[in-house]
Formats: structure tokens, sequence, C-alpha cells
């Protein structure tokens, strides 16, 4: 299919649609509504979160942007074992794939991860394995949903992309945890925290259950199901992440500067 014609089809679709535009609108709202918010903010800790955390909907109004229109999208023929090989409603029976979602969580989640770590006072290794297993995690779940070739290797795939996953949650619950302990921000961190872990559990389960897995959930469905985690997972997690820093800022700025110094493993200061 054309761009023009996965556009027409996606327009047609009343359902799928407004799962794409009502995130469109919602990320250009968010946009602002942080902008806003961040306007006063002088601590240079507090100013890197908002920059951080303002990425989320950027990036999200762009990719999102980038499937309404079809520039993101594909139709693909599900390999010999699939519930729609040859049973899809694109030609040739493909199925409807926007694959432009990965490049939006490729890009988006390191930053929600970068605030975090931020906000944890988290040292520079925690952070680099927590941001390289994230992407990770989005690259492999883009190589299962693109695999056409056996359906066995789209689940290794997906099996590669929740081992990865498993090293960002023992960061988030595990050693960030114990870092806003010390940091002195451990009431908002393990809010977000919880918030974070539990949407982001179920990325995957709708991939399992969406047309990309065992189809139990049409096309529409399972992007209702996406654009709705997106939304609390981004929009809503950014707004009571800035809204504290805002409200919090001498908390912020009393962290040691750089990042590992409010750890367990930052260096102490030496004495003159």
């Amino acid at each position: 299919m054309t761009q023009t014609e996965i556009f027409e089809y996606i327009q047609a679709d009343a359902l799928l649609s407004a799962s794409l535009w009502v995130n469109i609108a919602l990320a250009g709202l968010s946009i602002l509504a942080f902008v806003y918010m961040g306007r006063n903010v002088e601590d240079p800790r507090a100013q890197l979160i908002f920059v951080a955390t303002l990425m989320v909907p950027l990036v999200s109004i762009s990719s999102y942007t980038g499937l309404v229109s079809g520039l993101t999208v594909s139709f693909l023929e599900m390999p010999a074992g699939h519930a729609l090989a040859g049973a899809g409603t694109g030609p040739n029976g493909g199925v409807f794939t926007p694959w432009g979602r990965y490049l939006t969580w490729a890009l988006s989640t390191p930053m929600i991860l970068i605030a975090l770590g931020l906000l944890a006072g988290t040292n520079m290794s925690k952070l680099f394995t927590a941001v390289v297993a994230d992407i990770g995690m989005c690259v492999t779940g883009l190589a299962a949903a693109l695999t056409t070739s056996s359906y066995l290797l789209r689940w290794v795939w997906y099996g590669i992309s929740c081992a990865f996953f498993v090293v960002v949650l023992y960061i988030l619950l595990a050693e960030w945890a114990e870092d806003a302990e010390v940091a002195g921000t451990a009431d908002i961190f393990n809010t977000l925290k919880v918030l974070t872990v539990v949407l982001w559990l179920g990325y995957p389960i709708f991939w399992a259950l969406g047309a990309e897995g065992i189809a139990v959930l049409d096309v529409a469905v399972t992007s209702w199901a996406y654009s709705g985690m997106d939304v609390i997972a981004k929009y809503l997690f950014a707004f009571l992440l800035l809204r504290w820093v805002v409200n919090n800022e001498s908390t912020v700025a009393a962290m040691a500067s750089g990042l590992g110094s409010a750890s367990r493993g930052g260096a102490a200061p030496a004495d003159d």
C-alpha cells in the first residue's frame, strides 16, 4: 500500500484513528503545560530533569504524527503459524503494523529513565546500564514485530526484549530505590516507580495478546491499549514529577552536583 492508502485506511477506522489523534492532542497540551511549569526553575539538576521530561511529549507528538500519516506504518504478511497468516486486512492478507511506536519508545523511555535517575541521585554506571538496556528492549521488540520469516523467531525476539526489560526493572526496583532513600527523594520516586513499572508491564502483555502476538485483540483495541498506557506512563508521569520538582526545588538543589554524588556509591568530597 502507498502511504496515502495507509493514511486513508487509518482514517476510515474511527476507533484506530482516534487512538492516534487523541495522543497527538494530549502531547501538544502537555508540552505547553510543562514549559509553563518550568518557567521559573533555576537549579541545574532540576532544569535537567525538566528537559529530559519535556522530551517525552516532544518525541511522542512527532511519533504519533508519523503513525497517523502512514509514514511509520506497514502491512506485513505474518509467517505460517501466526493466527493472522494470510488473514490480515491489508493487501495479500497483510497485518497492520505500526512499527513507528518502537521509535517512540526507543527515544522517549530513555528520557523517562534519565529523569528518574536524576531524581534518585544515581551514579553514571547505573544510569548508563538502565538506558542501554531500555534501548535494547525497544530495538529487539521492533525486531519481533518486523520478523516475518518465522513465527518462532518472533517469539525469540520477544523473549530477548523481555530479558532487557528485566534488567530495567531490577535497576528501578532495587538499585534506584535505595539511591532515592539516600538522596531524600524516596517518597516521590517510589510513587513514580510503581506507576512506571505497572504500566510498562502492560506493553509486553498487550504485544502478546495483540495482532503482533497471538491476535486475541484486534488492531484498534491494541492501539487504544498502547495509547492509553502512553498517556498515563508519559504525560501523567511527567506532570507528577515536574509538579514535585517545582514544589521541592530546594530538595533537588541540596543534592550534590553531578550524577552519583548523592548515592551510596558516590564519592565523598575531599577535605581541604
